[in-house]
């Protein structure tokens, strides 16, 4: 079995196959930006969205990895593949945004860009966590499972997840500068509620009941 890429190495991925694109050249047409746009300030809500939804994505990767190696259950297995090479794919995208941006990929305060009237209040999230991420316990217990038991926490934590990334793509898609932002932000909003519906019937149909929305 092929072992659960740890979130270092999915980064690590991403970053170079953002590397590859930038040797090949047209590495702003590739990533979606049109040739001689302004760079977005750090605090922007184009630079916000795009280092904090890639790490949103990449704990919903770490997730969705795990399951080749506890789930015998065809329908669960082609939902986390479909869920890691859709994250994978558009974190590095994002990712590669910040690198032609001259921007750090982490930095400043989580969810900021949303500004006050967006209603987040980080304050109480452990260790920052954004609206919708599993806390290193619940990751912990997920990994302890396998069969069934695995399928039907898997999901549970998924559907919360992505519930929670709505927000935040839902703000960018309105508030993004950026065009390739605010379009990628608007198809993340709209193909992640679609697989909470689609979550929802599959934890149902397993004997499952979701967690609180976040």
């Amino acid at each position: 079995m092929t072992p659960a890429r740890s979130p270092l190495r999915v980064l690590l991925l991403a970053v170079i196959a953002v590397g590859l694109v930038l040797i090949g050249g047209g590495a702003a047409v590739a990533l979606g930006i049109g040739r001689g746009e302004a760079a977005p300030e750090s605090g922007s809500v184009a630079a916000g969205f795009a280092r904090d939804m890639s790490r949103h994505h990449l704990q919903g990767v770490e997730m969705a990895n795990l399951v080749p190696e506890r789930s015998t259950d065809p329908e669960v297995r082609q939902l986390a593949f479909d869920i890691a090479e859709t994250q994978q794919n558009q974190a590095g995208r994002m990712q590669g945004w910040l690198a032609l941006w001259g921007l750090p990929p982490s930095g400043g305060d989580t969810m900021a860009w949303m500004g006050s009237d967006a209603g987040h209040d980080m304050s109480g999230m452990p260790g920052g966590l954004m609206p919708g991420m599993a806390t290193e316990s619940e990751l912990t217990r997920l990994r302890a499972l396998s069969g069934t038991e695995f399928d039907v926490e898997f999901l549970r934590l998924m559907i919360r997840h992505h519930q929670g990334g709505f927000d935040m793509a839902q703000y960018a898609a309105e508030h993004a500068a950026v065009p390739a932002v605010a379009d990628l932000a608007g198809t993340i909003a709209e193909t992640q509620t679609a697989e909470v519906a689609t979550m929802e019937g599959m934890l149902a149909a397993r004997g499952g009941t979701p967690l609180p929305a976040p």
